[in-house]
């Protein structure tokens, strides 16, 4: 149960805590002009975000697991069923980790912050 309401909080730009402030600014990761815009705190449960200086820091081994697990994922669909010429797939996969860079961003530090605070309903 505590897997969903993580994975509900962090699809949905919500506190890990109280599940009702939102932790991004603007709830469209594409919105480019604030893609990295964040509260300090919970507007709700005045839950402070970054802890720390550096506390994000860790997110950035969490962007890098989900960039590979993207990557893991489509290469094992190369071997196995695409079988696409090795340009068309080099140039697929560089054009989708660009295209969800943004949504890895955001969803890097949703779980991180998830990882370290425990709901309070």
């Amino acid at each position: 149960m505590r897997l969903i309401k993580a994975l509900r909080s962090i699809f949905l730009n919500r506190c890990p805590q109280c599940h009702r402030g939102r932790v991004f600014v603007f709830n469209n990761p594409f919105y480019f002009a604030g893609i990295f815009k964040m509260f300090t705190h919970c507007k709700s449960c005045q839950l402070q975000y970054e802890r720390e200086p550096g506390y994000f820091t860790g997110a950035m081994y969490v962007a890098y697991a989900l960039t590979s697990g993207w990557f893991i994922v489509w290469f094992l669909l190369q071997l196995l069923w695409l079988d696409w010429p090795t340009e068309y797939f080099t140039a697929f996969i560089l054009t989708s980790l660009v295209l969800l860079a943004p949504l890895t961003f955001r969803w890097s530090r949703l779980l991180w912050l998830n990882l370290f605070t425990k709901y309070r309903a």
